[in-house]
């Protein structure tokens, strides 16, 4: 079980384009890492055209934003070029990293029960550690709740 205070698995993903990138990657950086179900779908949508409108206050403050879903790469690609969304989208094909970090579960629509991502996010500290875990995310108001507590 992932917690707040505790390091953050270590992973390796895809990116848009094919390259691999772990978390390692980006330490000495703080990075807000959120799972989200899939591309180009609305609420998903939403909540990465939130944080691309707020990137230039995160890039100011050297935080790095990595989104997770298990679409492809080339899913990925798409959606970030339709958006022009400036950051790294990480593909968890077979969404081992969902499961690593417990993001992967039951989940319900219109009275159906299918399994998927529960779109989630994490701030992780330049040293690789959890600082803040939201569950159960609304993307109305996330980016914004994610740079209030960045702030504390």
């Amino acid at each position: 079980m992932v917690t707040e205070n505790s390091p953050a698995p270590a992973f390796k993903l895809l990116d848009e384009t094919g390259t691999p990138r772990s978390l390692t990657d980006y330490l000495g950086k703080p990075v807000v890492l959120y799972f989200y179900p899939a591309d180009d779908t609305p609420g998903c949508t939403k909540e990465a055209c939130s944080f691309r409108d707020d990137y230039g206050v995160y890039d100011q403050a050297g935080i790095v934003i990595l989104g997770v879903s298990p679409d492809s790469p080339k899913s990925h690609a798409k959606f970030k070029a339709k958006y022009n969304l400036p950051f790294t989208l990480l593909a968890d094909d077979g969404h081992q990293v969902c499961d690593l970090y417990g993001v992967w579960g039951n989940k319900k629509l219109w009275g159906h029960e299918y399994e998927g991502v529960l779109r989630t996010t994490f701030l992780i500290d330049e040293r690789g550690m959890i600082k803040k875990i939201f569950p159960n995310v609304k993307p109305d108001g996330h980016s914004a709740e994610v740079l209030a507590a960045l702030k504390n």
